[in-house]
């Protein structure tokens, strides 16, 4: 009983078993699920489905969490409201699987109305089939867009999440792999926002193949698939596999663990053939499940529009690329990238242990229409540019740095934006990522910025993207930033003094 009076459930134990409820309908086919929303529905030139949502985005305002807010009974009231809905209502339940790791596999119980089997079908497409039929849930999560409210409310220490009044995918998603990052950082670990990588290069003397794990955190709509995704140009026997698109988990051994098996869930504003053949193929195929991408009643599909929002997305399968690997875990960590598009900073910086928590506290980027669509474009800081986090952010940089610092692993910072006015294109920075992953850039202290910059880059003239050259003023530019970055971190208290005083 809460200090307010009110009496709360077990919410994961307290909803009907949907084998034996009547009105719940248990692990619909993919098919069933597209069919209960069929009306919804606008059928593609490539047959697959496209849905679009009322809600376009997350709502981070309307998001509460038993670990950073102090619950009152009308916290308690929405929790109560979910599993009453889904007590009394025609409901879809559907079972998932986060993770394949032995310590990071987690049962995934999902509930939506029925009439909104489009959510439900996404669900499905994103996570994998649990491989244990028998067992139960470890997050429970029920859906109720049709709510007079819109309320996201988080019982983290029992598994269990109420998404009311929002029919955004992301929602569901977000709610099943926040819980996941939260008990890798509880079992010594941390969970981070990021893609991860395998990259298998021959070594010098060609004998044989020598693998560099990689991680890259960016907020949505940065570059972070993108780059995940990217082969490098790498010809066989050497290539580059992505494993994770999303969302993984650092554990203390080293290991990177992954959350989705099944599917990736990208942005579609501006996708290219050209740009992102991979994605593009994948984003076209009929196995897709588009959401708020504008496709005209004869289903032609137009990923430049913005007129629903400029957040499109699109579910795609990890078999339709070639990139992905059979894998999602990652056995060792050598390289962690910090994407971001700042004007000030050089197309790439190597970073110290203290530098590179620091840089995970600043997170930062640049808005995107995945989280405020008002903002879309601004300058933004999200510690780990996660914002899903639960718990101490302070201790989250702590915990990094520690965990980065034992594992000896190399960490930089990645301008995918500008410097100046010199636009760092996806050609200069793959070639800057070919280069590190080899281990063949050369590197100095740049006088201007007062970090560890590269001096020589095979295949790339790397003076020309020079700070001082580019930035006018810039000097005072990066005497700017690192005050505003200072003032930024001294808001953390959990946050080591190392850390603070280390920011570049």
């Amino acid at each position: 009983m809460s200090e307010s009076g009110f009496t709360v459930r077990e919410p994961v134990t307290a909803l009907p078993d949907p084998v034996e409820a009547e009105h719940v309908v248990y692990d619909p086919s993919l098919d069933q699920l597209r069919e209960f929303s069929r009306e919804m529905e606008t059928t593609t030139e490539f047959g697959s489905p496209a849905y679009v949502s009322d809600q376009q985005s997350r709502n981070a305002d309307k998001t509460r969490n038993a670990i950073d807010h102090e619950f009152d009974a009308d916290d308690f009231e929405h929790l109560e409201d979910a599993i009453e809905f889904a007590e009394g209502n025609e409901m879809l339940c559907l079972d998932r699987q986060v993770g394949r790791h032995p310590d990071n596999t987690y049962v995934c119980r999902y509930y939506v109305p029925k009439a909104y089997g489009r959510i439900a079908l996404s669900v499905a497409k994103l996570f994998e089939p649990v491989e244990d039929p028998d067992a139960e849930p470890d997050f429970v999560t029920v859906q109720v867009p049709d709510w007079d409210e819109t309320a996201i409310r988080i019982l983290p220490e029992e598994g269990f999440t109420a998404v009311l009044g929002s029919d955004y995918t992301g929602e569901a998603k977000k709610s099943f792999l926040r819980l996941f990052m939260l008990r890798a950082k509880e079992a010594g670990g941390l969970g981070l926002h990021a893609g991860s990588k395998r990259v298998c290069l021959e070594s010098e003397d060609g004998d044989d193949l020598e693998t560099v794990g990689q991680l890259f955190l960016g907020l949505s709509g940065t570059g972070k698939s993108t780059l995940t995704a990217h082969g490098l140009g790498l010809e066989d026997p050497e290539d580059a596999t992505m494993l994770q698109d999303d969302v993984c988990a650092l554990l203390a051994d080293g290991s990177v663990a992954g959350s989705e098996g099944q599917g990736l869930y990208i942005k579609t504003i501006g996708l290219e053939r050209e740009e992102q053949p991979e994605l593009y193929d994948a984003a076209t195929d009929e196995s897709a499940v588009l959401e708020n991408v504008d496709v005209a009643e004869d289903g032609t599909v137009d990923f430049d529009s913005d007129h629903h929002t400029t957040n499109g997305r699109a579910v795609i399968q990890r078999s339709e690329l070639d990139s992905a690997g059979e894998e999602i875990d990652l056995p060792d960590l050598d390289q962690i990238f910090f994407i971001t598009r700042n004007p000030v900073m050089p197309p790439v910086a190597k970073l110290d242990p203290d530098e590179a928590a620091a840089a995970f506290m600043l997170g930062e980027s640049v808005q995107t229409s995945a989280g405020d669509p008002s903002k879309a474009g601004e300058s933004i800081r999200v510690v780990g540019t996660n914002p899903f986090i639960m718990g101490s952010e302070g201790e989250e940089g702590n915990r990094f740095r520690d965990l980065i610092e034992d594992l000896d692993v190399d960490c930089f910072v990645l301008n995918t934006g500008s410097v100046g006015g010199r636009d760092v294109g996806v050609d200069d920075t793959v070639t800057l990522l070919e280069g590190i992953s080899r281990d063949t850039v050369a590197w100095r202290d740049d006088e201007t910025t007062g970090l560890t910059v590269p001096s020589e880059v095979p295949g790339m003239d790397v003076s020309a993207f020079d700070v001082a050259t580019n930035l006018d003023e810039a000097d005072a530019k990066v005497a700017d930033l690192r005050e505003e970055r200072r003032a930024y971190l001294a808001q953390f208290a959990d946050l080591d003094d190392d850390i603070e005083s280390a920011v570049y």
